[in-house]
């Protein structure tokens, strides 16, 4: 028996391959049905938590029951044009219409409550007021409510006033109708040529069915135990629904690296990248913010779950393909026989020819190594300044919700937000932002006070009894700009800036601050929780390979992921698209994917890995995640398109590093420092 710890695991688990396949079946199967059961814990709300916005949402919630970190609805109508919108009497329909459609516990603001003209359009027939309806939380139930409230107040408004043009928009509306567009024909087809794509690609690699099938099995149980996991974390700390995109794709990135390694070195390379990945994830899991502590809790179960996979499952699944493919899957490769020492012999003509070949040879094999090193250098450093550029376009990035013109091409509230801008109402009014009065506070006077900052379209205290409660009231403050731009960014500043006089600063929140708190909150530790993670993940590695070994890896892996949010930045922000903005976690979750699954590419290349093995998991993943995500939803197709471009740029990083042919130099110490 070996004494090697790797090969003694994949030697027990060879021997007892019946119960081990028994044990991950059912991870897989009572795994998966636990982990279905467990979302619940996970929280649904995708905003960042401890920031001062956070925590006024939070009041506003809990005193009023809706608002806050919701982004209201908006009810648009375009009357006649002789009518006059002014006069008490058009206004005071629209606002009893407005009233009625949203339904109890809704809180609603139009002209008619304020007298406020920023509620008018420009072309003197057209109003808007601000719906927040009776349910509505930031989670996925809630959201869902909120959608629902659209449909019913379009509805109600337009069957009690069918000689007006009423049309309903809002952030939530958008989202939504971008969600039920569907894939058209064209976008189905590319879907399903990725997936046959992955399928193809799979089998090419690894010459037979069942040999394709191992890595999607190793993908599956690493995901399902890596949930259920976090799922587990999750009853005793905040864990971001983030988690789920996070997991599966990143499991089968790693599982075809794992599947494509020689059995020498698969059990080697496992345990150096995952106590590397794990060192990593588990410093950004102590930080405060949610999302970082989600993320790390997350590469720290797939890294645990994948590395057990690895060393277990993976030599059951590779003796099976062995029967059906190649006999020497599992064996070592044979080394040459080494003559016994003797006595030299005399040098004869044969043994002087075949030595003059094999220096001939030798000569010839440097001579065209060299050749090949020169004709790689200018891909490779047309790739490296490539990547350099992208990670300076990361320095670009900004944070937050799409723009609304980004979310959808067409539908009802596309409708409504055009009906908008044709109307000269800025797009700001779909972020508006809410000041919590205290009691004892007038709140006129704070509305008055908000209404002089720059960039603030309107301020206004309505005197309804649904906006003031037990002595306190809620200001709402409609910006010009939609805050996830440089100037609406500004107005959110200026706005706490002029709140923050006097004994105690007056909270602010509303859906236009969740940005912000992400970029403070969040992104305003990344100096900090990168560099601390970069540095355990070295440190593991260092202590497993060498310390060469562990800068390359460590250093492409941190490029990798700045490089991924660089051309989130250059693909959606500047292209074509025109976001204006990133949604805040998606380039957290891009990110963890491109380091962790460079990280275990340049750990299985240093042990000795095939050349291809990169290449081959990196277009799995993207293809894989095309297949599933590619649509209209723009959120989503943000998150996939992360991903593919992460897992591409990992392809051409994987095949510049070790050529076809060049023979496999493992950096590891000894077996035992590996355990």
């Amino acid at each position: 028996m070996s004494t090697e710890p790797t090969l003694r695991i994949r030697d027990f688990a060879l021997r007892h391959r019946v119960a081990v396949g028994v044990v991950w079946l059912l991870v897989l199967l009572l795994g998966g049905a636990a982990a279905v059961a467990g979302l619940g814990r996970l929280d649904q709300s995708f905003t960042a938590s401890g920031g001062p916005g956070h925590r006024a949402n939070q009041a506003i919630q809990e005193r009023y029951g809706n608002g806050a970190a919701v982004a209201p609805l908006v009810a648009v109508a375009s009357w006649p044009a002789a009518t006059d919108v002014r006069t008490a009497e058009t206004a005071g329909r629209f606002a009893d219409a407005v009233r009625r459609a949203a339904g109890p516990g809704a809180r609603t603001v139009s002209f008619a409550g304020t007298g406020d003209e920023g509620f008018l359009g420009a072309d003197g027939r057209t109003v808007y007021a601000l719906v927040y309806p009776g349910a509505g939380k930031p989670d996925l139930a809630g959201l869902a409510a909120v959608e629902a409230a659209a449909g019913t107040l379009r509805a109600g408004l337009r069957s009690a006033l069918p000689a007006v043009r009423v049309e309903v928009t809002g952030v939530l509306p958008l989202q939504h109708d971008s969600a039920v567009a569907g894939p058209g024909p064209a976008v189905l087809a590319v879907k399903a040529g990725c997936a046959l794509g992955l399928l193809v690609l799979l089998v090419l690699a690894f010459r037979s069915p069942l040999g394709a099938s191992a890595p999607l099995l190793l993908a599956g149980v690493t995901s399902v135990g890596a949930l259920v996991l976090v799922e587990a974390v999750a009853r005793y700390t905040e864990i971001s629904f983030i988690v789920v995109y996070l997991v599966p794709v990143t499991a089968l990135v790693l599982a075809v690296h794992r599947w494509a390694q020689p059995p020498g070195t698969a059990g080697r390379s496992a345990v150096a990248a995952g106590a590397a990945g794990a060192a990593a994830c588990a410093v950004l899991a102590v930080f405060p913010a949610a999302f970082l502590r989600s993320v790390g809790v997350a590469g720290l179960a797939v890294w645990a779950v994948g590395t057990a996979a690895s060393l277990t499952l993976a030599p059951v699944l590779g003796s099976l393909a062995t029967r059906t493919t190649r006999p020497s899957r599992l064996s070592r490769p044979s080394r040459p026989s080494r003559p016994s020492p003797t006595a030299p012999t005399a040098p004869t003509a044969d043994t002087t020819r075949t030595a003059g070949a094999a220096a001939t040879a030798r000569t010839a094999g440097a001579a065209q190594r060299r050749g090949g090193r020169r004709t790689r250098a200018l891909p490779a450093a047309v790739g490296l300044a490539l990547l350099v550029l992208l990670a300076g376009a990361a320095t670009q990035l900004r944070v937050g919700n799409p723009e609304a013109h980004a979310l959808v091409a067409g539908g009802p509230a596309r409708d409504g937000l055009d009906r908008l801008a044709a109307a000269g109402v800025p797009s700001g009014v779909l972020n508006p932002l809410e000041v919590l009065v205290p009691a004892g506070t007038d709140a006129a006077a704070v509305a008055a006070r908000a209404a002089r900052v720059p960039g603030v379209l309107l301020a206004a205290a309505p005197a309804a009894a649904e906006w003031r409660r037990d002595g306190s009231a809620v200001v709402v403050v409609v910006p010009e700009e939609e805050p996830m731009t440089a100037a609406g960014a500004a107005t959110v500043t200026a706005l706490r800036s002029a709140l923050s006089g006097g004994t105690a600063a007056l909270p602010v929140g509303g859906s236009g601050v969740v940005d912000r708190d992400l970029v403070d909150g969040v992104y305003g530790l990344l100096p900090f929780a990168v560099p601390g993670a970069a540095l355990a993940a070295f440190l593991a590695l260092a202590a497993l390979t060498s310390a060469g070994a562990a800068v390359r890896a460590v250093s492409g892996a941190l490029l990798a992921a700045v490089a991924a949010a660089g051309a989130l930045t250059v693909l959606w922000q500047w292209g074509p698209p025109d976001t204006g903005a990133v949604t805040g976690w998606v380039p957290l979750v891009v990110g963890a994917f491109a380091f962790c699954v460079s990280l275990d590419r340049s750990a299985a290349s240093a042990a000795g890995g095939p050349w291809w093995a990169g290449p081959v998991a990196a277009g799995a993943g993207a293809l894989a995640v095309l297949a599933v995500g590619i649509g209209p939803q723009v959120e989503l197709a943000l998150l996939v398109s992360g991903f593919a471009m992460a897992a591409l740029f990992d392809a051409l990083a994987g095949g510049h590093r070790t050529p076809p042919g060049s023979p496999a130099r493992p950096t590891y110490r000894s077996s035992f420092q590996l355990v």
